[in-house]
């Protein structure tokens, strides 16, 4: 772990963490139902076999979690709307209650519209979906936006789309492939439009949650280097070029929904324009030429029919959940951004960056956001216009398909109590806060 000063960071650089409603909020019984209370009632399909019908009792604890936040000095908490929750009676007024406690303690709240709870009945494969999201967006922002200044569209379509939809280990637990790029390219167009719907009601500092990481080829080969600038395109371009330039990656737009010229408009919705562009940000991957057969990786078996194959970082640190370290990664990516986008690349705000250990004496999870803060920094001095950072996350919580087997937060969750205890990268991080103002 690095023991010389943290650098300085620009004045007004905001310090916060995230989490999700689903991840932690509980009080299943007072919203309705989404895809992954679906997809967690099938047997099989979350590794310990748990639901998140409790996951962390915020929805009863708040006060509580509120008051771990003000202890811990933050700007900022970005948290996320549950689209079931604010479909049930009632449900908006949790927010109404979070949002106020949030400002009573100085913390900034960013809410997050879309992080993957999708309701029961509603498909992203459906281009109607994207109409009903800036429905909700609008009811939300019309209820919050009085007090609440920045907000995110979207989490992690590229995810959402993957795991949820192309290899099924993610709600709503469809293994269609190639065939679920219009899980894609509906929530960009909902991202589009909800940009558009925030807008209508003064929204003035909106962005997105992109999860981004560097496509490092596993050798010079020729047919490496050409799986691995597919894969780049699949998880990297395909979710930020429509958003920053207006156009999907060479090759991408042909494959998505819709009769001709219906792309180009809905291109237009998608692209626009941002006031800050949100990055998620854990690990680079190593991609190669397709070995012909099935790849366990990160908990997740990769199909022998796809065009490239994942393989394992040699030589680095891994987290508990078999991740590879490389705080160089964030460098390498924020700098490539720059260089790939230019004047089009909106300010950055790092929304996600963090990993999974066990214990209260959590010396490799200090060590890790100490280096990716520094990493952070580097890519400051380089010339990235960087306006922020949020740990992942404030709570232990439910971590989707591996249950509650995979701790992130600052703070500990005695999933059967539901004691919070802060542990010692928490008191880090307040440290540095304080130090960096």
């Amino acid at each position: 772990m690095a023991t010389d000063a943290m650098p300085r960071f620009p004045a007004g650089f905001l310090w916060g963490v995230s989490t999700s409603a689903h991840q932690i909020e509980g009080a299943a019984e007072l919203r309705g139902p989404s895809v992954w209370d679906a997809f967690t009632a099938e047997p099989g399909r979350v590794k310990d076999g748990s639901t998140a019908a409790v996951a962390c009792d915020h929805y009863h604890r708040y006060r509580e979690d509120v008051a771990l936040l003000a202890d811990l000095g933050v700007d900022a908490y970005r948290f996320s709307v549950s689209w079931p929750r604010v479909g049930s009676p009632g449900g908006l007024d949790f927010y109404d209650r979070l949002v106020d406690e949030l400002c009573a303690a100085g913390v900034r709240p960013v809410p997050t519209l879309f992080h993957w709870d999708l309701p029961a009945g509603l498909d992203w494969l459906e281009r109607d979906t994207a109409s009903r999201f800036a429905e909700y967006v609008s009811v939300v922002a019309a209820r919050l936006g009085d007090r609440v200044e920045k907000w995110i569209t979207l989490n992690e379509p590229a995810e959402h789309t993957l795991l949820g939809h192309a290899l099924g280990v993610h709600a709503p637990g469809r293994r269609l492939l190639f065939d679920a790029l219009p899980a894609a390219h509906h929530q960009l167009l909902a991202h589009g439009l909800a940009v558009r719907a925030l807008r209508a009601l003064g929204a003035t500092d909106v962005g997105i949650a992109n999860s981004h990481g560097p496509t490092w080829p596993a050798s010079d080969e020729p047919a490496d280097r050409e799986a691995a600038e597919f894969y780049d395109v699949l998880l990297n371009r395909m979710f930020c070029d429509p958003l920053l330039t207006g156009r999907y990656p060479e090759g991408i737009g042909e494959l998505m929904p819709g009769p001709a010229g219906r792309t180009d408009a809905d291109l237009r919705i998608i692209a626009e324009p941002l006031d800050w562009y949100g990055v998620n940000y854990y690990a680079p991957t190593r991609v190669g030429a397709p070995q012909g057969a099935e790849i366990e990786f990160g908990g997740v078996t990769l199909p022998a029919e796809l065009p490239f194959s994942v393989r394992g970082i040699e030589g680095r640190p891994l987290t508990d959940f078999g991740w590879p370290v490389v705080p160089e990664g964030l460098t390498e990516l924020l700098t490539g951004l720059g260089d790939r986008y230019g004047d089009r690349l909106p300010p950055v705000v790092i929304t996600e960056n963090g990993c999974s250990y066990e214990g209260l004496d959590d010396r490799a999870r200090i060590a890790y956001l100490d280096g990716h803060v520094r990493a952070l920094h580097r890519a400051i001095e380089a010339g990235v216009d960087v306006r922020g950072y949020f740990v992942w996350s404030l709570l232990d919580n439910f971590e989707w398909a591996e249950g509650y087997a995979r701790r992130f937060g600052l703070v500990h969750v005695d999933f059967t109590t539901l004691e919070r205890t802060p542990k010692a990268s928490y008191g880090w991080f307040r440290d540095l806060v304080r130090r960096g103002r």
